[in-house]
């Protein structure tokens, strides 16, 4: 530890310690502009001088280690004098466009120039002017107001891995730019928005659309993913403005992706906002009664072996809770929460969860990816292993389609039997695996919807027990998910009782006609044309392709018009909250099922949300721990009748980033995202 002096307050502090990190500690603010903690050091806005004993001129204090016996003072008139000057000088070509500018209340430049300024400048030369940069349909820019801190440039290459921003020119000719002035290839791209501190890079979909005072804000979760990145919606009235992130270290640090950040403008677009039946091939509004009443003649009428019930991506765990006490109620065993046809197994936890945790990714040195492509399928997460992979002694290897993955990584191959090899500790790799001082894997979701899926799992378990991935401080085994409501599933429990199916059995039981009623929670993601005759209840928020197979709609709730809960990849139960009322008609969805269940002639034994959540801690304990990781025994799996691996390459589940749900495929900003990234592909072609 390194012992120093700060305006008359000692402290002690790790060598390592800068003076800025080190008043930081102590409370004192330091004004600056190009200092990030995320980010590397560029020293370079002048911003954050501070006076140093027995040093003749103030330091840049971002830049500046720590020393013993260092004396430093923070606001001297030495110091005072040399910050005016940066200011001065950083606005001489600044424009006056303050009242126009999206940055406004928000901006570092308009903060610092009020509290650290003069008030007045002593140049009066022609300001010069910058040409705007083209950076796609997220990123506006006026580089006239850029102060070349270059956060941008850094967050470019260090965090998103894509170094498709940098400098031109010397001097007052310098410019940030795109080097090809085209669309950013970064899922993360819209997070220099957040770091700029002027207003040169601002959200171009939010452009002129409002105030940040004007603005409600209210702390949420993301669920267009399986991470559960934390953010804030802010609204205004009753309508979603935009959404921004919310730090937290264990999931997203202070990043989200783009598609977490700009596809909530597919919620104003095909809503459903009253209930529906078809009627003569056509579905026609009514009300609650007549949706209640035709849902009850059609159930009514089967028996409990003749309905089934599947959960999509976006379900949220009271709505599951509450239709699987309804099924139960009917004698129905056929649930099902895995509309991927995945073949995961809710008795065993740790053979579903991301046992290493998010935030453990920094504390392994050598990552095995089996059919799985974290950049499309959770970006956030991939921003961690990107993160550990930049600080060093990392090794990535992988086994499927070759990915751009924005890091360096050994392609081993893209069938089984590579992952045969390396659990049979025939191939080179798993003495790699071996040597590792934390080894761990990722198992994504092409490899556990094939034929051959539950050998897979037994071999992926084998390596991780043979190769040092389980031992009491450390589970380096890891299933990477892509849906929401996935592992809240799997930890109720939503899946086929004793003589239930699963879903390919409901899918081809509805074509045989074996089962007549089919509930469709949301499920948009299987393929409607399988579902044969059956008489199919949709229950969502989006006409999407369960609506357009529908005999009855029940328009139900989004994630921002819900109080809800929801468990993420780590089995880390997290809550959204209700910013905006749900439109028209539309409830809350464990609402509209308790209420149908009455009509159905049970009654479930809640009234209240809360009384839903206890039931949801009477089913499992993990719920009773909000934002908090239980971690799962580890469970071998039991072995099946084998299975003769299949020699079909993997393949991967998303072809599309910006659209993987219903939200994201209404939202008009993903649809320019998607054509701006057809562009680029058609450019890199030719």
């Amino acid at each position: 530890m390194v012992k120093l002096t700060i305006n008359d307050h000692e402290i002690e502090v790790d060598p390592d310690t800068t003076i800025l990190q080190a008043c930081e500690q102590l409370n004192i603010e330091i004004p600056h502009f190009c200092y990030h903690s995320r980010l590397s050091i560029a020293g370079n806005c002048r911003m954050c001088l501070v006076d140093v004993d027995r040093m003749a001129k103030p330091v840049a204090s971002c830049a500046m280690p720590v020393a013993e016996g260092m004396v430093v003072h923070t606001n001297t008139p030495k110091v005072e004098t040399a910050r005016h000057g940066v200011l001065e000088f950083l606005l001489i070509n600044h424009p006056l466009d303050c009242p126009i500018c999206d940055q406004g209340g928000e901006c570092d430049l308009q903060d610092l120039t009020l509290n650290y300024s003069r008030g007045t400048s002593r140049f009066d030369l022609n300001k010069r002017a910058v040409s705007d940069k083209e950076m796609g349909p997220l990123i506006k820019t006026i580089m006239t107001r850029c102060i070349h801190c270059t956060r941008c440039v850094r967050f470019a290459t260090e965090v998103a891995g894509v170094p498709e921003m940098g400098s031109l020119g010397r001097g007052e000719h310098m410019e940030i730019t795109t080097y090809l002035e085209r669309t950013l290839t970064s899922e993360l791209s819209a997070n220099m928005i957040d770091i700029c501190p002027v207003g040169a890079l601002t959200s171009k979909p939010y452009a002129f659309k409002g105030r940040s005072w004007e603005l409600t804000h209210t702390p949420s979760i993301d669920v267009l993913d399986a991470v559960g990145s934390h953010i804030r919606i802010d609204s205004r009235d009753q309508e979603v403005m935009r959404i921004l992130p919310r730090m937290n270290d264990a999931i997203n640090e202070e990043w989200i992706s783009d598609k977490t950040r700009f596809a909530f403008d597919g919620l104003k677009y095909q809503r459903l906002d009253r209930p529906y039946v078809r009627k003569e091939g056509r579905l026609q509004a009514v009300s609650w009664e007549e949706a209640f009443q035709t849902i009850r003649e059609k159930i009514l009428g089967v028996s409990g072996m003749e309905i089934a019930a599947i959960a999509g991506d976006l379900a949220d765990c009271e709505a599951m809770m509450c239709l699987k006490d309804l099924w139960q109620c009917l004698k129905s065993p056929h649930l099902e929460c895995r509309q991927d046809g995945s073949v995961l197994d809710g008795r065993y936890r740790s053979s579903y969860l991301f046992n290493t945790t998010i935030a453990g990714i920094e504390r392994a040195d050598v990552c095995l990816l089996m059919a799985a492509n974290p950049r499309h399928e959770a970006a956030m997460l991939n921003a961690r292993l990107r993160k550990r992979y930049a600080q060093g002694g990392f090794k990535i290897a992988s086994i499927g389609p070759k990915l751009d993955l924005n890091y360096s990584y050994e392609h081993l191959g893209d069938t089984v039997e590579t992952l045969k090899d390396i659990a049979a500790q025939k191939h080179a790799f798993a003495k790699v695996l071996a040597q590792a001082q934390a080894p761990m894997l990722i198992l994504g979701p092409a490899a556990l919807n094939r034929r051959d899926s539950w050998e897979i799992l037994l071999m992926a378990q084998k390596i991780a027990n043979t190769t040092g991935m389980l031992r009491p401080d450390w589970n380096g085994f890891n299933v990477l998910h892509t849906a929401a409501a996935r592992v809240g599933g799997l930890d109720l429990g939503f899946l086929p009782q004793e003589g239930g199916y699963a879903k390919e059995g409901i899918l081809k039981a509805t074509q045989a006609g074996k089962i007549k009623v089919v509930y469709l929670l949301g499920a948009d993601e299987i393929a409607m044309r399988d579902l044969g005759e059956a008489f199919v209840i949709y229950q969502g928020h989006h006409g999407d392709a369960g609506a357009h197979r529908a005999d009855v709609i029940l328009p139900g709730a989004a994630y921002t018009e819900k109080s809800a809960t929801y468990v993420n990849l780590e089995g880390r139960p997290q809550q959204t909250i209700q910013v905006v009322a749900p439109p028209g008609e539309a409830k809350e969805d464990w609402k509209i099922i308790r209420a149908l269940a009455s009509v159905l002639g049970h009654t479930l034994p809640y009234q209240t949300r809360e009384e839903v959540r206890q039931r949801l801690i009477e089913t499992n304990t993990i719920f009773a721990k909000i934002d908090e990781v239980t971690p799962a025994s580890w469970q071998t799996i039991e072995a099946r009748t084998p299975e003769t691996l299949s020699q079909v390459s993997f393949h991967l589940p998303i072809d599309n980033f910006y659209m993987t749900d219903p939200i994201s495929r209404h939202s008009v900003v993903m649809a320019q995202c998607v054509a701006a990234a057809g562009q680029l592909k058609g450019a890199d072609h030719v």
